[in-house]
C-alpha cells in the first residue's frame, strides 16, 4: 500500500514540473540580446513590449514556460525586421571573426605579393633590356653593313696596291667620304657593341647565368677588355684592321645577346602568360574581399561565407583564361595589358562570367543565323 502511494506521489510531482525549454531557446535569447544591445548602441528605439519580452526570457532562464518562449521569438522577429540588414549572425561574426578573417586575407595577400613582386620586377627589367638590345643590334647591323661597303668599295687592284704600300686602311675611300667620317662610324659601332655586351651581361644574371659568356676568360683583365671593345690609338691609319677586329667582337656579342633574348622570351614569357595572370587574379580577389570586409564590418553586416573560398578558385581559372587570350581590348582606341585584366577578373569575377555568357550568346546567335542562308543556298543548288 505504501509503495502504491509513493508511485502516485511521484507521478503527481512529475506532472507539476515545468516543461523543459526548447533546445533553441538559449541561442534565440543570445541573438535577441545581441540585437537589443546593438539597437541601444546606434540609438534605435525599441518597443517596450519587445524589450520586456527579452528581459523576461533572461529572468526565467531554463524555467521559461511556453508563453515566455513565444514572447521571446516574437521579440526576436521584431528586432530582426527593425535592424535589417544587420542580423544577429553578422553581429556575432563582426565581434568574433573579425581578427581571424583579416589575418587570413592578409596572409593570402602577403604570400601573393612575395611571388608577384619579384617576378613582375624581373619581367619588367628583362622586357626593357631586351627591347634596348634589339634596337642596338638593328643599329649596329646597319652601321656594320655601311662600314663594310665603305671600306671595301675600292677595286681589288687599288686595295691590293694600298696594302702593298703599307696603307692598312685597304685603299682609298669613296669620293666625298673622309677618314674622320669612317672613324666616327667605327666609334659608334664600337660603342653599340659595348652597350649590347653590357646589357647582355645583365640579362644573363636575370636568367641565372643560363648562357656562357664568350669573353669570360678576359673579363677580369681591364686591358684585355679595353683592347677587345675599344678602337686602337692609330685607328686612322688602320681602318680596315680596326673594323675587322670590331666586327669579330660584335659577332660574338650579338650571338650571345640573341641567345639570351630567346631564353628570356621562353622563360619570362611563359611566366607572364601562364603564371602571373593567375596570381594577379588571386590578388584581385584578395582586394575585393578586403574591401567587402571593410564595408561590411563598418555596417555590421559581415557574415563568413564558404563562397569566399570558391571565389579564389574561380579567380584562378579566370586568370588562366586571360593568360591565353592576351589581346583583350576595352575600346577601339584603348587596350589593357593581360595582367591588369587578370587583376580585374579576380576583383569582379561575376562581370567576367557575364562577359563570357554574352560572348557565347552572340556566337550562338551568329551560328544559328547562318543556317537558313546555308539551307537556302543548298536548295538553290
Amino acid at each position: 500500500m505504501v509503495g502504491v502511494l509513493d508511485t502516485i506521489a511521484a507521478q503527481l510531482e512529475e506532472s507539476t514540473k515545468a516543461p523543459a525549454v526548447p533546445p533553441y531557446f538559449n541561442d534565440a535569447l543570445e541573438d535577441a540580446e545581441r540585437l537589443l544591445h546593438y539597437a541601444a548602441e546606434i540609438g534605435v528605439a525599441v518597443n517596450a513590449g519587445t524589450r520586456d519580452a527579452v528581459l523576461a526570457a533572461r529572468t526565467h532562464g531554463d524555467h521559461a514556460d511556453e508563453q515566455v518562449v513565444a514572447s521571446l521569438l516574437s521579440a526576436l522577429t521584431a528586432l530582426s525586421a527593425k535592424l535589417r540588414p544587420v542580423t544577429a549572425e553578422s553581429l556575432k561574426a563582426c565581434s568574433v571573426e573579425e581578427t581571424h578573417t583579416v589575418h587570413t586575407y592578409l596572409k593570402w595577400a602577403v604570400c601573393l605579393a612575395v611571388i608577384i613582386v619579384p617576378f613582375s620586377f624581373a619581367s619588367f627589367l628583362t622586357s626593357g633590356i631586351s627591347d634596348a638590345i634589339r634596337k642596338d643590334i638593328d643599329s649596329a647591323n646597319a652601321i656594320a653593313v655601311k662600314l663594310a661597303t665603305q671600306l671595301q668599295s675600292p677595286s681589288s687592284a687599288g686595295a691590293a696596291a694600298g696594302r702593298a704600300s703599307g696603307d692598312a686602311s685597304g685603299g682609298s675611300l669613296p669620293a666625298g667620304l673622309s677618314v674622320m667620317d669612317v672613324v666616327t662610324e667605327l666609334q659608334q659601332f664600337a660603342s653599340l657593341t659595348r652597350a649590347i655586351d653590357g646589357r647582355a651581361l645583365r640579362l644573363n644574371r636575370l636568367v641565372v647565368f643560363l648562357e656562357r659568356d664568350p669573353f669570360e676568360n678576359i673579363r677580369k683583365s681591364p686591358q684585355a677588355i679595353h683592347d677587345k671593345f675599344q678602337l686602337p690609338p692609330d685607328v686612322t691609319s688602320h681602318l680596315q684592321s680596326a673594323f675587322d677586329e670590331r666586327i669579330v667582337a660584335y659577332q660574338d656579342v650579338r650571338y650571345f645577346a640573341q641567345t639570351l633574348l630567346d631564353d628570356v622570351a621562353l622563360f619570362y614569357g611563359g611566366i607572364a602568360t601562364c603564371i602571373l595572370p593567375v596570381l594577379y587574379a588571386l590578388l584581385g580577389t584578395c582586394a575585393y574581399l578586403l574591401r567587402s570586409f571593410d564595408d561590411q564590418t563598418r555596417t555590421k553586416t559581415f557574415i563568413p561565407a564558404v563562397a569566399n573560398s570558391a571565389r579564389f578558385l574561380i579567380a584562378g581559372i579566370g586568370g588562366a583564361v586571360v593568360g591565353l587570350f592576351n589581346n583583350f581590348t576595352i575600346t577601339q582606341g584603348a587596350s589593357i595589358p593581360p595582367l591588369a585584366i587578370a587583376f580585374l577578373v579576380g576583383y569582379a569575377v561575376d562581370v567576367f562570367f557575364s562577359f563570357l555568357e554574352s560572348l557565347l550568346q552572340a556566337f550562338s546567335k551568329s551560328k544559328s543565323g547562318t543556317h537558313p542562308a546555308a539551307a537556302s543556298s543548298d536548295q538553290g543548288g
